[in-house]
């Protein structure tokens, strides 16, 4: 009976603070606000150099990555002419990074095993990097103090894989670090759409369409993207994207993956069975490559680019679709739809005939493939998606038997003048055949009076 007394007390201890650390560890869940994530198991398997940085690291995911480790003396150049165009003391950017170390470390997905003078110089170091990158595609590098020709910061050399690098899901910091550093840069009352509409010239070259944004085009955006990939997110979705009334609010994609129940709305042919169905094809004219219309039986796809970065940019963009809770997934309802419409070669030199599909790959084949494999792992719920209706439309008409066999009929007979003349000329002789036989036949049923 003593003995359970004296053991009383620690037990109790014990308990409080198992409670203490689990209240705490429910205070940083709720203080945590992830959103830069480290790509799927599922999704990474299918394709692991789609979201592995290939020249830079930003942020640390990939901080300790050998074959990285060359573009961190050009991230100390960017830092040296940050602070020597500004004539700033270099303490004053890390004392005012380190003011946000806290939430910076709560935006990345999981523990982030970094001591905290080397996770502060890291944002610090990673900012302006990418702050000299977007200035000088605005500016110009030479105006920023850097040689012409330079290997990392002017028009050529790496800065098209530095540009795709910072697209990547793992490979994000974010925009407020950015955000923060161009305070310091420009003072505390600059325009919070400077960063935005700098981020977004910058990226222009990976828009997949003819004309991407205008360098004269002001943008805004309230608030700040969460980071670069978001950014640029934003700038493909945004402009001018108007949802079905029912998805009002955001709608969820993620779906468990054993999940049986209502199919998604997903189209069911391909061009070819489209086509056979009287189903036209169109380019329509528009810079924003995932808006397509359908009507009276014409289904009109803008003109989308593909070149040797399209699937590891597609494919980021779906995985942060995947992973972020208050992300739409317009981007991969437009994916499945284009996956679903190219079954194969064929379909894909139609959509090329058409202006609709333009690339710089090997054949048809691969073009055909990459759509094929870039939705493969992704469970995606596109009932209330922006193409939804249409796709119910699409269906709807393949579906028609009358639609199918008139379409048929002026597929196989109707294609060119001379086949619609020989199919007239079959038909009058037809006529005429059944006129003469009925004149020769008739007079044994009906003797002449």
């Amino acid at each position: 009976m003593d003995h359970n007394q004296q053991r009383q007390p620690e037990w109790l201890i014990t308990i409080a603070e198992e409670l203490q650390r689990a209240r705490l560890d429910n205070e940083a869940v709720f203080a945590r606000k992830t959103c830069i994530y480290k790509v799927p198991r599922y999704l990474r398997e299918a394709d692991q150099k789609s979201y592995t940085p290939s020249v830079v690291s930003i942020g640390p995911y990939h901080r300790q990555n050998d074959l990285l480790f060359p573009m961190e003396r050009h991230k100390w150049r960017a830092f040296y002419q940050t602070i020597s165009r500004h004539k700033h003391d270099f303490k004053l950017y890390f004392d005012s990074i380190a003011n946000l170390e806290a939430k910076a470390r709560g935006s990345y997905e999981g523990e982030i095993n970094i001591e905290s003078n080397d996770f502060v110089k890291m944002m610090v170091l990673d900012g302006c990097f990418i702050l000299e990158l977007f200035r000088g595609m605005k500016d110009g590098f030479e105006k920023l103090g850097y040689a012409k020709g330079d290997p990392v910061f002017s028009i050529c050399g790496t800065l098209d894989s530095i540009r795709r690098d910072m697209v990547k899901l793992e490979n994000q910091i974010p925009m407020y670090i950015l955000d923060a550093l161009l305070t310091l840069q420009t003072g505390d009352y600059h325009d919070k759409n400077a960063l935005v509409n700098m981020g977004n010239t910058f990226f222009a070259p990976l828009i997949p369409t003819d004309e991407p944004f205008h360098k004269d085009k002001e943008f805004s955006s309230d608030p700040l993207p969460l980071h670069c990939l978001h950014l640029f997110r934003e700038g493909l979705v945004s402009k001018g994207l108007i949802l079905p009334k029912r998805t009002k609010k955001l709608w969820k994609r993620r779906l468990s993956r054993n999940v049986v129940g209502k199919p998604t709305t997903q189209i069911t042919y391909c061009v070819s069975q489209l086509r056979d169905s009287g189903i036209r094809f169109r380019k329509r004219e528009t810079d924003q490559f995932w808006d397509i219309k359908y009507k009276n039986s014409i289904l009109e796809i803008p003109r989308i680019l593909i070149h040797e970065g399209t699937k590891s940019i597609f494919r980021n963009l779906v995985a942060f679709e995947e992973c972020h809770p208050e992300c739409s997934n317009e981007i991969t309802a437009y994916l499945i739809f284009m996956n679903n419409l190219i079954d194969s070669a064929v379909d894909v030199g139609f959509l090329h005939y058409k202006g609709i599909i333009e690339h710089w790959l090997g054949n048809d084949n691969d073009v055909a493939d990459l759509f094929n494999r870039l939705c493969q792992e992704v469970v995606a719920d596109l009932n209330n998606s922006y193409l939804s209706g249409l796709t119910d439309k699409i269906n709807n008409c393949r579906d028609n038997r009358w639609t199918t066999w008139t379409a048929d009929l002026r597929h196989k007979y109707f294609q060119n003048p001379w086949a619609t003349f020989s199919v007239i000329a079959a038909m009058v002789l037809l006529l005429v055949t059944i006129l003469q036989t009925f004149y020769t036949v008739f007079p044994y049923y009906k003797p002449p009076s």
